[in-house]
């Protein structure tokens, strides 16, 4: 008997053990988290370098972020209006409202990224000196960048456009040109290597550090600190809320990353989202 009540003491502490360890199971089970997974958009050259500084500090937080590199400023809207990407990085405001409006794609901003200040070079002419009378100047194709560069090149008094007209300028909105410059537009990518060929060229920054100028040291004339042309993230509407976005804004906005971009571009880029 006391045999019989042994054996049926062990069976009993043997099974409670076995339930106590599935429970532990299903609990450690229960902790272990999926993998959170963001595609994200960007453009060749510092965009792509801030993203692979950010990806690893999203790391830390769970989400493993996927870099796309681009090689224009039109794919990476239309990858992520396809839904391809989760994420864009790569344009400022009014780009994106540009292509919201002629598109109708359901593109928002979710937060502030950096500051690219639009610059001028020359291979034949230094910092200071007059730009000669029928220049051949270059200027980006795409609405919004193309009157970017021509408010730059007003700024300058260089030529004088209709009042009130902004980022919406076209070359039939100078309404003097005393100097005569030529204009060239041509694809904002392949503006650098066109540079040869051109007097002047006025150059988006990502892709003026990509092929070596640095627009603090190297440009002719740059844009001044008041510029509103700051770069965003955007994301599709339904995406706004979603917490891997949420997430990858923190990691992008982060203290860490903002002396990453300090530190590696020396001043050429700067944090979008602190203030001044």
């Amino acid at each position: 008997m006391k045999k019989s009540i042994s054996f049926l003491a062990t069976g009993l502490l043997l099974a409670a053990l076995a339930v106590a360890g599935c429970g532990g199971s299903d609990k450690k089970t229960a902790e272990k988290k999926p993998e959170q997974t963001l595609k994200v958009g960007v453009t060749a050259g510092p965009h792509a370098e801030i993203l692979d500084n950010v990806k690893k500090i999203a790391a830390k937080q769970g989400l493993k972020v996927e870099v796309v590199e681009f090689n224009d400023y039109i794919q990476p809207n239309v990858a992520l209006f396809q839904g391809e990407l989760d994420l864009n990085s790569m344009q400022h405001r009014p780009y994106l409202d540009n292509t919201v409006k002629d598109r109708k794609y359901d593109l928002v901003e979710v937060a502030k990224s950096v500051n690219f200040p639009m610059a001028a070079y020359s291979q034949k002419l230094k910092k200071g000196e007059a730009i000669p009378d029928g220049a051949t100047v270059g200027i980006p194709n795409d609405p919004t960048n193309g009157g970017r560069a021509l408010l730059l090149l007003a700024a300058q008094k260089l030529i004088t456009l209709k009042d009130g007209i902004g980022v919406r300028a076209t070359l039939e909105d100078i309404t003097a040109n005393p100097h005569n410059f030529q204009f060239k537009e041509l694809d904002a990518a392949i503006i650098p290597r066109s540079l040869a060929d051109l007097d002047v060229a006025v150059i988006n920054t990502n892709y003026a550090i990509a092929t070596g100028m640095n627009p603090v040291k190297d440009s002719i004339f740059i844009e001044s600190a008041e510029s509103p042309f700051v770069n965003i993230l955007v994301t599709k509407e339904k995406m706004k809320a979603d917490p891997r976005v949420q997430t990858f804004i923190k990691a992008y906005q982060s203290e860490e990353n903002a002396k990453f971009i300090a530190d590696h571009f020396k001043g050429s880029v700067t944090p979008g989202w602190t203030s001044k």
